[in-house]
């Protein structure tokens, strides 16, 4: 049996059929990428069904000039809708992933992943269930890249990013590549929000100061 780590970030494997848990553990491993490590690389084969037990993954692409644009990331209990897309419809990987901290994922092989969309009603649900939920929130990223001002967007991704201390632990520099923008602009744009009592700027550290303001888009 999956042991209960797994079956708690998974429920759907509860649901499985004694064949069909047969199978799966017959054929699944447990690849650890450590932090920086390349997930997958642009137009890269699309060779297992990916399911994150521990860790992040960001997902990504770069632009022409160099800057790198966000696309999602995948934490504990996630899926990359991506690769479900290329198992889908075939076709490499059209983005890069990699390892923000040391990630452990569950890989099911392609011809086990056919075969479990086929055969399994609960894999198959909870395939289709994560992929329409992934791909509504990319369509939210969409919208947000292409309308809502840099300013917002960045207040977004400190709330999202923040523990409970409200301490985000980022340099300027990663934080400008989630939100699609180049260091100076974001390092301006906190410089600001410092100066207004809004933030609170350490060496690879931002802590919201006034996390009410920031929800509220009260930022200038």
């Amino acid at each position: 049996m999956p042991d209960n780590h797994q079956v708690e970030r998974f429920p759907f494997i509860k649901g499985f059929s004694a064949a069909h848990l047969q199978i799966a553990r017959g054929t699944v491993h447990f690849p650890v990428l450590e932090a920086g490590a390349v997930a997958f690389e642009l137009d890269g084969a699309c060779a297992n069904y990916l399911m994150c037990i521990d860790g992040r993954t960001r997902v990504f692409r770069m632009s022409e000039g160099g800057r790198e644009v966000l696309i999602y990331k995948v934490g504990a209990g996630g899926t990359c809708v991506l690769t479900t897309q290329c198992l889908l419809a075939g076709g490499g990987f059209p983005a890069e992933s990699i390892a923000e901290e040391r990630t452990e994922l569950a890989a099911i092989p392609a011809s086990t992943f056919q075969q479990l969309m086929a055969e399994s009603p609960e894999f198959r649900s909870f395939v289709l269930d994560d992929y329409s939920r992934l791909m509504a929130s990319m369509f939210t990223l969409i919208e947000e890249v292409a309308f809502a001002p840099l300013e917002l967007r960045l207040a977004r991704r400190l709330l999202t990013e923040a523990g409970p201390d409200g301490v985000v632990h980022k340099t300027h520099q990663q934080l400008a590549a989630d939100v699609g923008s180049v260091r100076e602009v974001v390092s301006r744009i906190l410089a600001q929000w410092a100066e207004a009592g809004l933030v609170i700027l350490r060496r690879g550290q931002v802590e919201i100061a006034d996390r009410a303001a920031m929800a509220s888009n009260r930022l200038h």
